[in-house]
């Protein structure tokens, strides 16, 4: 199948983006990591085997240079100038959206307070609506150890969580 970098940008970019994110912390950083990883989905199409689904390559592609990243020498010596902004609340008015923000928020940070190898599968399985199999494909895993670590994840959300909400 032939693929345009064109379309796979608009189609998968927005989850490269947040997926950088979620592991850097910074928009900027995540936004050369977007660029980084479509110069390598470009450069590397022509191999591209369509043995899985070409977003779970690209996603695979965005953690590795994510990683990358983070253990560079570069990473450990810059500091953010900036953090990122979540959107404005629509209406200050508004208490059910300011208790959703709330729980969302708590949510948020709860995931990406996981151990990376709970948080990578949670975030393949529900933020990037990845099938098992995928996720297993895309993080160099087995299947079962997917399941494994998803019911672990959900056990330690779970813990967390309570109480909280």
């Amino acid at each position: 199948m032939k693929y345009d970098i064109e379309t796979l940008m608009r189609k998968h970019g927005n989850e490269v983006l947040r997926t950088a994110y979620s592991y850097v912390k910074d928009k900027f950083t995540a936004e050369d990591i977007f660029q980084e990883v479509f110069i390598k989905v470009y450069k590397n199409l022509e191999n591209f085997r369509d043995e899985s689904d070409i977003k779970t390559w690209i996603i695979r592609i965005t953690i590795n240079t994510a990683k990358d990243y983070l253990k560079s020498a570069y990473s450990r010596k810059v500091v953010p100038m900036m953090e990122f902004k979540e959107d404005q609340l629509v209406s200050d008015n508004d208490f059910e959206e300011i208790e959703n923000r709330d729980r969302d928020e708590q949510v948020k940070k709860t995931v990406m307070s996981l151990p990376e190898q709970y948080r990578e599968v949670l975030l393949c399985v529900y933020y990037h609506d990845m099938s098992v199999a995928d996720t297993a494909k895309s993080l160099g895993i087995a299947e079962g150890t997917v399941k494994s670590r998803l019911s672990r994840a959900r056990d330690m959300m779970k813990n967390k969580l309570e109480g909280r909400l």
